[in-house]
């Protein structure tokens, strides 16, 4: 039925729920598994009188080299959460400033035909205002999206 399921991960409680459900849903279905994450774009604030970035790498290389650790961190964790072979289990990343559209592109590339994600179970007028990366993702995804709560 799904022969590759992309499952976006922020390295959240919420995103752990998910990747669980879709690492079942991969073992029942003998589908591949591919975990994703969307890199935040970084840039160092610029640093003015009174104001400094202690934290910021100083260059351009130790930001990607940063973003790079953490992005495979985050995906390392994910992959002990599925507990899955490593021949059923893919791990990317990109840099991207807007996740839901880099997870739209992953599925495409990947030739994904389900997305799996969590919902952060945002209500109310705080749903409606910040929106979710999830709800996004729904709107304008052609293939089918599982949501986990």
């Amino acid at each position: 039925m799904y022969k590759s399921i992309l499952v976006p991960t922020d390295g959240s409680q919420f995103s752990d729920a998910a990747i669980e459900k879709a690492a079942k849903l991969a073992k029942e279905l003998g589908s591949k598994l591919v975990l994703f994450y969307a890199a935040p774009h970084y840039e160092p604030p610029l640093a003015s009188e009174g104001l400094s970035a202690p934290n910021w790498p100083k260059d351009r290389e130790s930001a990607k080299k940063e973003r790079e650790d953490h992005a495979q961190a985050v995906l390392a964790s994910a992959a002990k959460k599925a507990k899955l072979p490593n021949s059923t289990l893919d791990r990317r990343f990109v840099v991207s400033n807007s996740p839901y559209e880099a997870i739209l592109d992953a599925a495409k590339k990947f030739k994904c035909e389900l997305i799996v994600m969590a919902s952060h179970g945002r209500r109310g007028i705080s749903g409606v205002l910040l929106g979710s990366e999830t709800n996004k993702v729904l709107i304008h995804s052609k293939i089918p999206v599982l949501v986990v709560r």
